[in-house]
C-alpha cells in the first residue's frame, strides 16, 4: 500500500491518492503518524519526520509502567504514550492532507437521533460474581496468582461477558425477566409491530456471543457415529455435546416464540460470501428482513441498510470509540427515508457495563476534541487502554459513587479546557489583528479615499463637451471622432499579446493601458490616475466608449464604499481594543474542576496495593544522553579469569 502511494505521488505531484474515512483516529493518536505517512511523506522528509521516533518526540510523551507481559508469564517494563503534546501544530500539519468536516459544519441530511439508555438491575448471581471478580483482581495485583492462570485483561473481559448476560459465563444459570437482553428483545417486538406497515427495519450490535460457525464433521467423527461400528468393535458411542449459549440465538428463539416470522430474523454471520452479503443487505433496504443482527466487524464499515432503519440496539460495549462511531454511522446516514430514528443502549447497573460504556464514550469526546473545528487542545492523554486498572475494578465493585463524579469531572474538565484554548487562539488573533491587520487596512484605505477623491477632480477638470466627445489619444494621435477613437483603440488591441498592461494613450487626464488574459480571452482597457479604473472591452466601437466612461462614472460609489469599509475597520479595532485582554469567563470553574479532579484520582488510588504499579514518568530532559554514556571513561577489564561453570573451583 505504502509502496503504491509513493509511486502514485511520484507520478502526479503528490495529488494522486485520496484516503476516506469517518473514523481517522479510532483508538490512538499515533494513528495519525500511519495517515501521515501514507499521504504527506515527502512533507515529513521536509520536517525529519519520516521516522516514528523523530514524529513521537515533537508530539508524544512517554510514560514507563510495569504491566502484564504478553504471553501472560510475568510482568515487564514497558514504555509507551500517555500524553500528547503540541496539538494545535500537529493538526495544522495533518490538515495540509486532510479536508476534516465535522457533523456541525456539514449538516447533512440525516435523521435525528433520539438515544434511550436502556438500565437494567443486576441479578444476584450477577452481583455475586461481580465481588468474585474483585477477589480475583486483589489476588492478581497481589501477586499471588501465577499471570498464565489469571490475569486483569482476562477479569476484565469476564467482566463484559457477566455484563451482558450471566449465561454466557455459566448457561446452567436462569434466564432472569429484567436482564438488558429481555429488554432489549421487548423493545425490538414493540418497535416491529409499530413498523409493521411500513416495513421499517431495526439492527442488533452485539460484539460478545457471536455465533460460532459449526465446523464440518471429520471422517473419524462419522467413524464414532455408525451404530454398526461401535457394536463390532464394543465401543460406547460419544454423548453429542451441548450446543453452547449463544445471545444471538437466544435473541432469535424469544422474537419467533412472540409472533415474529423466522424469515424476517437473520445474522450477518450467515452471509460469509459478498455475493450472500449483497442479498442480504437488499432484503433489509427493502423491508424482507426486518431484524438484522451482527458484530461491529461484520456489520459496521460498508454495510448500507439505512433506507428503512428506525432502530438500532447497542447490546454490548464496544472496545474502541471507533467502533461505536461507525455502529451509530449505520442508521444515522443520508438515505434513510425516517425523520427521527432511536438508538438503545444497554447497561446493566453495578457492573463493568456501566464502567465501560462511560469510559469508550469518553474516548470518543475526547477523538471529537482532536479532530474539531475549533481550535484544539494543547496537549490531551492518549486513548488506547482496554483492561480497567485495580483501583477502577475495586472502586466498581464498592459501588464507589466517586467514580461517577471523577468521570463526568474529566468530561468536564476536557471541555473546559477545550474553550480555554479557543480563547487563546482568538485572543492571540485579536493581538496580531490591533499589532498588524487593523493598522495595515486602516492606512490603505486612507490610502484610497485620498486616490478617489483626487481622481474625481481630475475627471471633474477633463469634462465632456455638450452633446460632444472629450476626445481620445491613442499613439500619439488625438482623435476627437468617436467612430475613430473606438476603431482605432480597437486596431491598439491587436497589438496586445500578453497580460503585462501595454500603455497606448490618454483619455479626460488618465493614462490608459490595454492587456489581454488568456484564460478569460478578453481585453481590459485600464485608466491609471491615483487609482486604477478598469473596462472589460467588446467588439463594438462606439460602445467600449459608454463602458469607459462608465467605469469612470462609479467612482464616487466606489468612493463611499472605501468610506463605509474605513468606518467598519475602525469599529472593529475599537471592539477588539476592548476584547483583548480579557481574562478566560471559566478560569476559576476550571481550576476547581481540576482540583477536585486530582483529588479524587488520588483518593480512588489510596489502597496500598492499588500503588503496587506506580507509573514514573520519564522526562526527556532528564533521560540519559547516549552521547554522555559514550564519552564516560572504560572501566579497565578485570584480568581475573572468571571460571566456566563446568570447571571445578578451587
Amino acid at each position: 500500500m505504502f509502496a503504491k502511494c509513493r509511486y502514485m505521488d511520484e507520478i502526479t505531484g503528490n495529488r494522486g491518492v485520496i484516503f476516506a474515512t469517518g473514523t481517522p483516529v479510532s483508538n490512538s493518536m499515533t494513528e495519525l503518524y500511519t495517515m501521515q505517512r501514507y499521504l504527506q511523506y515527502e512533507r515529513l522528509q521536509e520536517l525529519n519526520m519520516t521516522h516514528f521516533d523523530c514524529w513521537a518526540s515533537r508530539f508524544g510523551e512517554t510514560v514507563t509502567a510495569l504491566e502484564l507481559a504478553p504471553e501472560g508469564t510475568g510482568y515487564r517494563a514497558r514504555t509507551r504514550f500517555s500524553k500528547f503534546f503540541n496539538l494545535p501544530e500537529l493538526m495544522n500539519l495533518f490538515k495540509e492532507v486532510a479536508d476534516i468536516k465535522t457533523a456541525d459544519q456539514l449538516n447533512l441530511p440525516t435523521p435525528e437521533v433520539e438515544y434511550h439508555n436502556i438500565v437494567a438491575q443486576p441479578t444476584e448471581h450477577q452481583q455475586e460474581m461481580v465481588k468474585a471478580l474483585s477477589e480475583r483482581a486483589s489476588l492478581v495485583h497481589s501477586g499471588t496468582v501465577d499471570p498464565s492462570q489469571d490475569n486483569m485483561l482476562k477479569i476484565t473481559s469476564d467482566g463484559r461477558k457477566l455484563g451482558l448476560d450471566q449465561r454466557i459465563v455459566n448457561q446452567m444459570l436462569p434466564d432472569e425477566p429484567g436482564t438488558k437482553v429481555n429488554q432489549c428483545v421487548d423493545n425490538i417486538m414493540q418497535i416491529w409491530r409499530d413498523g409493521k406497515a411500513d416495513k421499517l427495519t431495526q439492527l442488533v450490535f452485539c460484539d460478545i456471543s457471536t455465533p460460532q460457525a459449526k465446523a464440518p464433521a471429520s471422517k473419524a467423527a462419522k467413524t464414532l457415529d455408525n451404530p454398526l461400528l461401535h457394536a463390532l468393535e464394543g465401543t460406547v458411542p460419544l454423548p453429542e455435546q451441548e450446543p453452547a449459549f449463544t445471545v444471538y440465538d437466544d435473541i432469535r428463539q424469544k422474537l419467533i416464540a412472540q409472533g415474529m416470522p423466522a424469515d424476517q430474523i437473520a445474522f450477518i454471520h450467515e452471509a460469509n460470501t459478498e455475493v450472500r452479503k449483497k442479498e442480504l443487505f437488499s432484503k433489509v433496504r427493502t423491508g424482507q428482513v426486518r431484524v438484522l443482527l451482527g458484530s461491529t466487524a461484520k456489520m459496521g464499515a460498508g454495510t448500507n441498510v439505512q433506507d428503512r432503519l428506525v432502530a438500532l440496539h447497542d447490546l454490548d460495549c464496544p472496545w474502541r470509540p471507533g467502533d461505536l462511531a461507525q455502529r451509530k454511522g449505520r442508521i444515522e446516514r443520508q438515505g434513510n427515508k425516517n425523520p427521527l430514528v432511536h438508538v438503545y443502549r444497554y447497561v446493566t447497573e453495578g457492573t463493568f457495563d456501566a464502567y465501560l460504556w462511560q469510559t469508550v464514550e469518553n474516548k470518543q469526546k475526547f477523538i471529537s476534541q482532536i479532530m474539531t473545528s475549533k481550535s484544539p487542545v494543547r496537549s490531551c492523554d492518549d486513548v488506547d487502554e482496554t483492561a480497567l486498572s485495580f483501583a477502577e475494578i475495586k472502586a466498581l465493585c464498592a459501588g464507589d459513587p466517586r467514580i461517577k463524579e471523577r468521570m463526568d469531572l474529566d468530561v468536564e474538565v476536557s471541555r473546559l479546557k477545550l474553550m480555554k484554548a479557543d480563547h487563546q487562539s482568538k485572543q492571540y488573533r485579536l493581538e496580531d489583528q490591533l499589532l498588524k491587520y487593523f493598522p495595515e487596512e486602516i492606512e490603505k484605505h486612507k490610502g484610497f479615499i485620498k486616490g478617489f477623491e483626487s481622481d474625481l477632480e481630475v475627471l471633474a477638470a477633463h469634462p465632456h463637451p455638450e452633446d460632444g466627445f472629450a476626445g481620445m489619444e491613442i499613439r500619439g494621435d488625438l482623435l476627437t471622432d468617436k467612430e475613430n477613437a473606438g476603431a482605432a483603440l480597437l486596431d491598439a488591441c491587436k497589438e496586445v499579446k500578453t497580460s503585462d498592461p501595454v500603455q497606448i494613450g490618454s483619455y479626460r487626464g488618465y493614462a490608459i493601458s490595454v492587456e489581454f488574459s488568456a484564460w478569460k480571452q478578453e481585453y481590459t482597457l485600464l485608466l491609471k490616475g491615483q487609482m486604477t479604473h478598469r473596462a472589460t472591452l467588446g467588439t463594438d466601437p462606439r460602445g467600449n466608449l459608454t463602458r469607459i466612461d462608465n467605469a469612470l462614472a462609479q467612482m464616487p460609489q466606489r468612493l463611499e464604499a472605501a468610506k463605509a469599509q474605513l468606518d467598519n475597520l475602525c469599529q472593529q479595532q475599537a471592539a477588539a481594543k476592548e476584547e483583548v485582554g480579557k481574562p478566560f469567563l471559566y478560569e476559576e470553574e476550571l481550576r476547581c474542576k481540576n482540583a477536585r479532579l486530582v483529588e479524587l484520582d488520588t483518593l480512588l488510588n489510596i489502597d496500598g496495593k492499588g500503588q503496587a504499579h506506580t507509573e514514573s514518568v520519564v522526562a526527556k530532559s532528564t533521560r540519559p544522553s547516549v552521547l554522555d554514556n559514550l564519552k564516560r571513561p572504560v572501566q579497565p577489564r578485570s584480568t581475573d579469569k572468571k571460571p566456566k561453570q563446568h570447571e571445578e573451583v578451587r
